[in-house]
């Protein structure tokens, strides 16, 4: 079983950055596909960025030219780059992790953006 342990979450102001980091416990994980989705109180979990192991990217329309998502895989890691935070991206971040057989995600970080 794969863990994934993310980290880089806190608390920012509107129009700033932060860089997410997700590093997994094997290398397993590079032959995967990835992605960070988040989840807002009372609302449903959504994707906002996907990595394939070949390195294709997909974004959600509301992140696009402000997210990126990129993987090194000598470090076991997937990264999100956030610039220009909105309010509305205040949300847990959740990093996954997929294959044909399994799907695994991470304890989540927290993101809050005032206002």
């Amino acid at each position: 079983q794969v863990q994934l342990v993310e980290s880089g979450g806190g608390l920012v102001q509107a129009g700033g950055s932060l860089r997410l980091s997700c590093t997994a416990s094997t290398s397993i994980f590079n032959f995967h596909n990835a992605g960070w989705y988040r989840q807002a109180p009372g609302k449903q979990r959504d994707m906002v960025a996907t990595i394939t192991s070949a390195g294709s990217t997909n974004y959600a329309d509301s992140v696009k030219g402000r997210f990126a998502i990129s993987r090194d895989t000598a470090k076991r890691t997937v990264y999100l780059q956030m610039t220009s935070l909105k309010p509305e991206d205040t949300a847990v971040y959740y990093c996954n992790g997929r294959s044909g057989f399994s799907n695994y995600w991470g304890q989540g970080t927290q993101v809050t953006v005032s206002s």
